[in-house]
């Protein structure tokens, strides 16, 4: 369901404005400016009127910065009581302008958008409610404000009187999806978007063809959102929980990590767990993607239990029975192993949470949270080393990947080669032609058969897949 915002404070005069402008432009007549949506399933047409920014309001329950409102818990909390007070819209104002990932910090695209609207002015109309309430638009309005201050004209475009809250998230939606929008979802609010339309009842292919995707990568950005919410679950303590922007730049690790947990499962359940466990420790402490690669189901056992300080070294307990509720029956519980590794991943959530409620270490609970974190650090740096030096001797095995490295290092040779060329004019252009054409065939065929061997490919592997129905 839906949650109604209700009216802002000028909302009768916002929507008295509105009303009489359109009215100007229909006496008017001739040629006017509209701007084309979907509206509840069906091309609509809109017309632009111009308003001074300053008389609009930021969307309360805008997806673009769903996630970052947990920044601040207390203004969060009366952002969802009270969205329409001006501490309200100030905090949705500063959330527009701050890193996704660290609101804490400016955004470089916003201020590339503040600095292209300063240079060119406003190419693309935003969208409002008769209230004056944005639903597209909301990050433009805030460069407007900031460039040139209330009065400033902004051009936007009118929904229908008839227009609900879940009209807005309808239409939110749908304009964030169109290519040509010019800044996009961070992850988290991608995910949370995708997850409101599903609980809409809105069908996994509907929804990947509004987010053009496939209905397999939707089902994967699910579990993954599902799995965040359970992280966050689990890093509450004294009061205190990891915020969704903590795992805002996790993304690929956390879409590699359902890759490898999918296939590992329909072999070894327990092994896949804990390979799951572990790497979602790693992930905790801030690994790189590379690193978190290493770590496989035996990486506690092998590496990291010699690595850790006594008294943190997981104990070899019997794995309790847990009972099936309503039933007299009992079934084997988790091995000691993905026990003590789901207490570790615990303790780690649960110091990230209180470190990053106490960053300056204040308080003898931010104090005893780093010290958490760094000893764990260095005992998964110094088994991700060993574990490094093992994989590399597996990494011999795969061919593809290693025939594949060295055709890059024989293009950066040519690079070289080229340059020296340039001085001396000894480049035979025409063998040079015939040489970019076999690439061109070749990356043709490796790009054909990436596309068959493996379902669900990384950012780069898309890459090439993306050459290859581009025409490659």
């Amino acid at each position: 369901m839906t949650k109604d915002y209700g009216r802002p404070a000028r909302a009768d005069e916002n929507r008295a404005t509105v009303e009489r402008r359109l009215k100007e432009l229909a006496d008017a007549g001739g040629a006017r400016e509209t701007l084309t949506i979907e509206w509840r399933g069906k091309p609509g047409h809109f017309d632009v009127i111009e308003m001074q920014a300053g008389d609009l309001y930021y969307n309360p329950a805008t997806h673009r910065i769903r996630a970052q409102r947990s920044h601040d818990a207390r203004r969060d909390a009366m952002l969802e009581t009270d969205p329409w007070s001006v501490e309200s819209q100030e905090y949705l104002d500063f959330l527009l302008k701050a890193l996704p990932a660290d609101p804490s910090k400016p955004d470089p695209e916003y201020a590339k958008l503040a600095e292209s609207l300063k240079d060119y002015g406003q190419n693309d109309s935003g969208l409002i409610t008769r209230d004056g309430v944005l639903v597209n638009g909301n990050t433009r309005r805030a460069a407007l404000l900031q460039q040139f201050g209330p009065t400033r004209v902004m051009r936007v475009a009118v929904l229908p009187e008839s227009c609900d809250w879940s009209d807005i998230a309808a239409v939110e939606l749908s304009l964030q999806m169109r290519k040509d929008h010019r800044r996009d979802y961070s992850y988290i609010n991608r995910l949370l978007a995708i997850d409101e339309m599903a609980a809409l009842g809105t069908a996994v292919q509907v929804i990947a063809t509004a987010f053009r995707s496939t209905p397999e990568m939707i089902k994967r950005d699910q579990w993954v959102l599902s799995l965040i919410q359970t992280l966050i679950k689990r890093s509450k303590a004294s009061g205190r929980a990891l915020p969704l922007i903590a795992l805002e730049d996790q993304a690929e690790k956390l879409r590699e990590l359902h890759r490898k947990y999918s296939n590992e499962r329909s072999n070894n359940p327990d092994k896949a767990e804990l390979m799951m466990e572990l790497r979602l420790a790693a992930i905790a402490l801030d690994f790189s993607k590379t690193d978190v690669r290493l770590i496989e189901s035996d990486f506690q056992d092998r590496y990291l239990s010699n690595a850790l300080p006594e008294g943190l070294r997981p104990a070899a307990s019997a794995a309790a029975a847990v009972k099936i509720p309503g039933l007299t029956r009992s079934v084997k519980g988790p091995s000691a192993s993905l026990a003590s590794a789901r207490a570790m991943t615990d303790a780690l959530l649960q110091a990230r949470a209180v470190s990053s409620s106490d960053p300056s270490l204040s308080s003898p609970e931010g104090v005893q949270a780093q010290r958490t974190l760094t000893t764990y650090k260095e005992a998964f740096e110094d088994s991700l080393s060993f574990a490094g030096k093992d994989a590399r001797v597996r990494k011999r095995k795969q061919a593809a990947p290693v025939r594949l490295t060295d055709a890059c290092k024989d293009i950066d040779q040519c690079v070289t080669d080229l340059v020296m060329s340039r001085g001396s004019r000894s480049l035979d252009e025409d063998a040079f032609d015939d040489a970019v054409a076999k690439l061109r065939q070749s990356l043709g065929k490796l790009a054909v058969e990436v596309k068959r061997t493996i379902p669900e490919p990384g950012d780069e592997t898309s890459w090439l897949v993306g050459l290859l129905n581009e025409g490659l």
